[in-house]
Formats: structure tokens, C-alpha cells, sequence
């Protein structure tokens, strides 16, 4: 029987992951896995050797802070590896962390077939990585069309798929009358999925919120989490005594929520893209230490931190980074558009035009899981 090794480094990760191997099961049922990977992975059978939130970390001074902790994790991921001996590693997203791994597994074993999935973004900053790269990975599979340049540029093998959060995707339907307040018009919030994030933009968004709910009493704001942080932001809107807030962690629930939200206010990331396929329009936030802040500024070639605005090479979705993500911005912004239908109709006309521009014929999942046959 056939092996992959699938190696995540946070939950957006383990969701891309989780959508390819279902479609390879379909190809060849018959393949073992074992993982790090969250709870999407899980849902469909596959193990992880240990909690995924054990490396996810956040930003610069924090790789500082726990760099011999993470030393450890990738010495006692290669191993895990080694020990498992799969036919293909696949390494999803993450690249601070899975790359290193793929690295040492190259290294040590040369016969270990690497596959990456999603490129590191070569085409912000540290262009040069790709020469580095395709020393350890024998396939990298992109999600954008303009990403091909960088790779062609140093004859990696590259693949263009497409985005498997772009995919239509047959639902059941749901009431969320059941769960949410009737009559109510929601506003989607996407907090982020590490606690770094949520610690720093939980406490702006909350406020926010206190500034909505003077001036509009027909809105209801549902965060969406992961199972993990579920409570942490329950217990902080109870501090907050917000009695119009919800927190869903159930992804099919997320899914019918955000597609009847009137407006979503997301941590800058790859849920803006789900954002845009619903159609829905948004604005992005961002907020990290001012060190991690100024390293970042100097390193990056790139105006913006939305992939629909670098693509479009102008802020179509407005983004409130650093000083501007504050409620007083975050409230001004969102009101501004809540009053003007026809700016929010605009915002999502201008977000599908470079949408369109992501996608291809047939599904990135499917075409990622042939990939992955051809090196079994």
C-alpha cells in the first residue's frame, strides 16, 4: 500500500489539505496516511501525530522567542517522517515550518517524493527562495495564475491549479433561524485562528461593535472560529456584555451564515477569498507588534496585504492595517458602506472581475490529487 505523509501548519492549511485527499480518495482509496494536521483532516480519518496548534507561531519576535522550541518540533516531525516512510511527503502552505521539515526529510531521504501546496509568496518578498526550493521539492502546486512567472524563471516543476477555497460545492440547507435571532441582519467577523491574532484584534472588533450597535439595533455579528478558540471568544464577548453576538465553529453552518451576511470584517488572510466567492463584501484588518511591523515593512515588495488588491494592483477591499485597524476606522468604514448599497454592490462586482482570474475549468482539489498520483 501506498504512503503520504501530509504535513500542515495551521487550520487554513489542514482545510486545503482535508478538500485534496478526499478527491484523491476517489482516485485510489487504497493510500495510508498519517499527518500534522487539525480537525478537517480528522474529520475524514487521517491522524495527526500531535496537536496542530503546537506550531502555529506567529510573527518574527515569536520564531525568536521559541526558536529552540520549534527546533524541536521540526527534529521530532522529520523523525515521525522517517518512521513512516511514505511514498509522497506533502506539504501544505506554512512554509516557515513545513518547508523546513521537507528540507531534512530531502536530505535524509532523497527517495521521499516532496509535493508542496501553495507557494510561498515569493511574489511579496525573498524572491530568490526558489532557487533554495527546488533543491527539496520536486512538484510545487500553485493557487494563482500569476505565481507561474517565479517558478518558470528558475525551471521548478510548477502546476497551476487554482484555489480550492474558489470551488462551488453542492449544500444541504440550513436554518439558521434556528441559531441566529430572526429578522436580524448579520454582519460575518473573522477574528483569525491563532491565539496571537485573536488576543491583539478580539478586543478592536468587540469595541467596534459597541460603536455599531449605537447607531443600528437590527445587526447580529457571528464570529467565526475554530472549535478551539470557540470559548475564548465566548467568554470575551460575556465580559463585553454584547447580547447580539454569536460564535460558530461548525464549518457547514459558517458557510450559510457568511452567504447571508449582509457584510463581513476579516483578519486580512486566506478567508477573504471565501468572502469573495460569497460574494459578500468586506473589509481587511491587521495588526502585529510594531517590531514584527517594521521588519515586515522592510522586507516586502508589495503595496498591499490582500491578495484580490495585489492582483488588481489597487485596494479594491479596503484595508485597515497597523494604526488604521482601530474601531473608530473599523466602524467608519463598515457605516460608510451599510449606507451606500450601491458602493457594497460595486465592491463585490470588482472583487469577481479578479476572482474570475483565480479559477480554472476543472476543480483545484481534483487537479492537485492527480498531481499527487503522478508521483505515487
Amino acid at each position: 500500500m501506498k504512503k503520504i505523509f501530509i504535513l500542515t501548519g495551521e487550520a487554513s492549511g489542514d482545510k486545503l489539505a482535508s478538500k485534496v485527499i478526499s478527491e484523491l480518495n476517489k482516485l485510489n482509496p487504497n493510500i495510508e496516511y498519517l499527518s500534522v494536521g487539525g480537525e478537517n483532516l480528522k474529520k475524514i480519518g487521517i491522524k495527526s501525530i500531535y496537536n496542530l496548534k503546537e506550531v502555529t507561531y506567529l510573527g518574527f519576535t515569536k520564531v525568536i522567542l521559541n526558536i529552540f522550541k520549534i527546533k524541536k518540533k521540526i527534529n521530532e516531525t522529520v523523525k515521525a517522517i522517517e518512521d513512516f516512510k511514505p511514498d509522497i511527503l506533502f506539504t501544505v502552505d506554512s512554509p516557515d515550518f513545513t518547508l523546513r521539515v521537507a528540507e531534512n526529510v530531502k536530505k535524509n531521504n532523497p527517495k521521499i517524493r516532496t509535493v508542496h501546496y501553495v507557494a510561498p509568496q515569493v511574489w511579496v518578498w525573498r524572491e530568490g527562495r526558489v532557487k533554495n526550493i527546488k533543491k527539496f521539492i520536486d512538484h510545487i502546486l500553485l493557487l494563482f495564475d500569476f505565481e507561474k512567472t517565479y517558478f518558470q524563471k528558475e525551471n521548478m516543476s510548477h502546476e497551476f491549479v487554482g484555489h480550492p477555497l474558489l470551488e462551488s460545492s453542492m449544500e444541504s440547507a440550513i436554518d439558521i433561524n434556528q441559531i441566529l435571532e430572526k429578522n436580524k441582519a448579520i454582519i460575518s467577523i473573522f477574528p483569525g485562528s491563532r491565539t496571537s491574532e485573536i488576543d491583539v484584534l478580539a478586543p478592536i472588533l468587540l469595541n467596534f461593535i459597541k460603536l455599531m450597535n449605537q447607531k443600528y439595533n437590527d445587526l447580529t455579528f457571528v464570529f467565526h472560529s475554530t472549535k478551539e478558540f470557540s470559548d475564548l471568544l465566548q467568554s470575551r464577548i460575556k465580559e463585553n456584555n454584547l447580547n447580539n453576538c454569536e460564535v460558530i465553529s461548525d464549518t457547514k453552518i459558517k458557510n450559510h451564515i457568511l452567504k447571508k451576511s449582509i457584510f463581513a470584517v476579516s483578519k486580512s488572510g486566506t478567508v477573504s477569498l471565501e468572502i469573495c466567492q460569497a460574494k459578500i463584501p468586506s473589509i481587511i484588518l491587521y495588526k502585529m507588534g510594531f517590531i514584527n511591523f517594521m521588519i515586515v515593512k522592510m522586507l516586502i515588495k508589495t503595496k498591499f496585504a490582500n491578495i484580490i488588491n495585489i492582483a488588481a494592483k489597487e485596494e479594491v477591499i479596503p484595508e485597515l492595517l497597523q494604526s488604521k485597524c482601530n474601531p473608530e476606522n473599523i466602524f467608519k468604514t463598515v457605516s460608510y458602506y451599510l449606507d451606500n448599497p450601491k458602493k457594497m454592490d460595486d465592491l463585490v462586482l470588482k472583487t469577481q472581475l479578479i476572482l474570475n482570474k483565480f479559477k480554472t475549468n476543472n476543480s483545484p482539489s481534483a487537479l492537485a490529487a492527480k498531481a499527487l498520483i503522478k508521483f505515487l
